[in-house]
């Protein structure tokens, strides 16, 4: 450990490489997604009609939390204005769309939606249809109102089914909590792996390998136990930080215990610790190993289902998502931190996440066997 410390000392790029990363990730999406929802996102409108409905179907999308509207004389205008990336859509209202309302003549509205942006062109899109509906069902309501029909006949009519949303864990709709609660776990996630690597990997391609052994008396052991309990103790106290972060000043919805969070959060440090050495036990070559260590943490983020479901993945996506500790911390998050179900829900979590420990003992000879022979490219 004393030896290890050492080593920290000589080469900041340790504490750089992890604390200094970890915040300024923290930082960006925490201040990044600090307003919860995107909000004024740029939709363009090109009014063909320029009667008093037009007038406010614009006025209304315009005051709405999503949209922020531009309007243009013409539909070329706007078009290139979203080629350049200027305006995530464009809403066409067609001549003579008050005219048509009233005679019943179903007048088409037109939009684009530039999908390119994906979370941008998708708000985009539910705003304009939300929009749209507000006003068919605003004109229908006027008409029937004319016709002498009763508001509680009225609302059956144009709303026949009432629908009542809840949205467990988060509420209020806000892509921070969404986004940030796998997002920066996650890239802990990665510096682990990636530190463990290269530590682990450094001893061989500076050949100290055999002095950490000398230090042991050759045994890999104590070798491996005191280097990673350093690292252990800096990636819990990150971890739990990042835990009281988010659920402490951050106020992230926690049905919950904080506890079982700062569980999650160790158990995913330990398992991700196992997962290097492993790596670099299998692969004992600083750049192979580093390489394959980086690509299993970017997997990690696809196969752990906050984005897409994994139970919608093919049957062995499914299977393959097993192997990363991120979607048993993410499931764990969900019964313990999202549902509040205490032990019952996480148990098998817990013994995935612990079954990781024992994938260090599977190289260990291999990896002794090269720190001694050190018979390995180190260019």
């Amino acid at each position: 450990m004393r030896r290890e410390l050492g080593i920290w000392r000589k080469r900041p790029v340790y504490l750089i490489g992890s604390i200094c990363v970890m915040v300024i990730c923290s930082v960006f999406y925490l201040t990044f997604l600090k307003d919860g929802v995107p909000s004024d996102l740029p939709i363009g409108v090109v009014d063909y009609d320029g009667s008093s409905l037009s007038r406010n179907f614009i006025q209304q999308l315009d005051a709405t939390q999503l949209g922020e509207v531009r309007q243009y004389p013409d539909f070329e205008t706007a078009r290139d204005d979203m080629e350049r990336g200027k305006i995530t859509s464009i809403c066409v209202l067609p001549e003579n769309m008050y005219a048509d309302v009233m005679a019943q003549r179903q007048p088409e509205f037109t939009f684009y939606v530039n999908t390119l942006y994906f979370l941008g062109g998708s708000l985009a899109y539910k705003d304009i249809l939300t929009m749209i509906n507000l006003t068919s069902g605003a004109v229908q309501r006027q008409t029937l109102r004319m016709k002498g029909v009763n508001e509680h006949a009225i609302m059956g009519q144009l709303r026949p089914v009432d629908i009542d949303i809840h949205m467990p864990g988060n509420p209020t709709m806000n892509y921070g909590a969404y986004l940030a609660n796998m997002m920066l776990p996650g890239v802990l996630e990665m510096i682990i792996i990636i530190l463990i690597i290269y530590s682990l990997g450094t001893e061989l391609k500076y050949g100290t390998s055999r002095h950490l052994l000398t230090c042991t008396d050759g045994r890999i052991i104590p070798a491996l136990g005191g280097k990673m309990l350093l690292y252990t103790i800096l990636f819990t106290a990150m971890g739990f930080s990042l835990m009281l972060l988010l659920y402490g000043w951050m106020h992230f919805p926690l049905a919950g215990s904080i506890w079982w969070m700062l569980l999650d959060v160790l158990l995913l440090v330990l398992a991700s610790e196992a997962i290097g050495v492993f790596i670099i036990g299998c692969v004992p070559v600083l750049r192979f190993a580093l390489s394959i260590g980086a690509l299993f943490s970017v997997m990690a983020f696809s196969m752990t289902g906050f984005t897409l479901p994994v139970e919608a993945m093919p049957a062995g996506i499914q299977g393959l998502a097993e192997i990363f500790p991120l979607r048993h911390y993410y499931q764990m998050y969900v019964q313990g931190g999202m549902f509040g179900t205490g032990f019952a829900g996480c148990y098998k979590e817990i013994i995935h996440l612990l079954l990781f420990q024992f994938l260090p003992l599977t190289v260990l000879l291999r990896l002794k066997k090269a720190y001694i022979l050190q018979n390995y490219p180190k260019k």
